[in-house]
């Protein structure tokens, strides 16, 4: 009867911060405007870190720090700080510096460049400070809100690697902060292995025009067995085309051409075995008389899993039922996959429903990001309170 009460009480503080947190809209939007017309491409992140760190001057954190892989971290200190609690969100996109940033708002919605990956999630984190305060909520343990850079491609995770490899303050409970979706409920990760394999004709090989194709057929061939692979070692393991890129025009047939993928797979052993079949398939193309094969493996994730029943998953279901959103379980290959190879309790949260992510239209909706604020506001109570194991 005492649990059943306090679940309850719990619940309606869930729905009262909702209402409350509309007070901030002015200032979250406009956080999240500027983060969105920032510029952050993979390893060039400084002028977004300096936003946040601005951010976090302003709310009066407490050591606030930009460390040599350019993660930007600020704290706010808790009543004990017996115990210290991570939110993080990366802050590199996959959008070069030249590209337009310029973000439009709508009715009920915001579109541009990054805002659902992650723009709107690095405004939450630089919000949080005033979120708690408006709430009246005060932690007993240290927050340490944290700005990740070198999250995409070849930056293989490298800020929040860096980050836990060097923080003389391990967390002992973390959360990841991503746009989209709201209803997300990440809380396992999986194995995943992501390489690029290029494939090319020297300059002295003739004939490239005669073809009439150039690498073009033998990317279609290599992307052919890719989905014979997929389609053998399905629903146990996919093989993701991310991208594929060669030529520069109409006329002349490609001489070097790309393909960037993914391996993935709840099992570690299953992600190997895949990537020694491209080995065999790239050597295979290399030994084609005037063809050139390269495969390099640019990043390495080790499955891990919380379980549905820890007691964070399960708050963070409550919430998200209480809220009325639907929870959608998904795996990840992200931040998150570090810290639970780590054996430290986190998940990965979605803010608001979204569209087009990864193209110029990107978009968010903006009043259910108020559903997925009173979510982490939940979930860091929670945590805060320790029945973590």
């Amino acid at each position: 009867m005492p649990a059943r009460s306090t679940n309850s009480g719990r619940n309606k503080a869930v729905l009262l911060h909702r209402e409350k947190l509309r007070r901030l809209r002015e200032i979250l939007f406009a956080n999240v405007v500027m983060a969105g017309e920032i510029p952050a491409p993979t390893g060039s992140e400084k002028l977004l870190a300096r936003f946040l760190s601005d951010r976090f001057t302003e709310c009066g954190l407490a050591n606030i720090s930009l460390d040599q892989s350019g993660n930007i971290a600020g704290e706010l200190p808790g009543r004990t700080g017996q115990r210290n609690l991570l939110v993080a969100a990366h802050i590199d996109k996959i959008w070069a510096e030249n590209n337009d940033h310029t973000v439009s708002v709508g009715v009920g919605t915001m579109s541009g460049r990054g805002l659902a990956d992650n723009s709107l999630g690095v405004a939450v984190l630089a919000t949080l400070p005033l979120i708690l305060e408006e709430l009246e909520i005060e932690l007993a343990s240290n927050l340490v809100l944290l700005g990740t850079t070198r999250s995409f491609g070849r930056g293989d995770l490298a800020g929040m690697r860096f980050f836990l490899e060097n923080t003389a303050r391990s967390p002992d409970a973390a959360l990841c902060l991503e746009g989209i979706e709201l209803g997300r409920l990440s809380y396992s990760s999986l194995g995943m292995a992501r390489g690029e394999i290029v494939v090319s004709l020297p300059l002295e090989v003739e004939g490239n025009e005669s073809s009439g194709a150039g690498v073009a057929a033998s990317l279609a061939g290599v992307i052919t067995v890719l989905r014979e692979i997929d389609a053998k070692e399905a629903p146990d393991a996919r093989i993701l085309v991310g991208s594929v890129e060669a030529g520069s025009g109409y006329s002349v047939p490609p001489r070097e051409g790309l393909i960037r993928f993914e391996v993935r797979s709840h099992e570690a052993s299953r992600v190997a075995r895949i990537s020694k079949k491209l080995e065999s398939l790239v050597a295979s193309i290399a030994d084609r008389e005037g063809t050139r094969a390269s495969l390099e493996m640019i990043a390495h994730r080790s499955p891990g899993d919380l379980g549905s029943a820890h007691p964070l998953v399960r708050r963070a279901r409550e919430t998200l039922e209480v809220l009325g959103i639907e929870t959608h379980v998904a795996p990840s290959v992200s931040e998150l996959a570090l810290l639970l190879d780590r054996g430290i309790p986190s998940l990965t949260l979605g803010i608001t429903n979204g569209e087009n992510r990864h193209s110029p239209a990107e978009t968010i909706a903006l009043e259910p990001i108020f559903d997925g604020l009173a979510q982490i506001v939940s979930v860091i109570q929670h945590m805060d309170e320790g029945a973590l194991s």
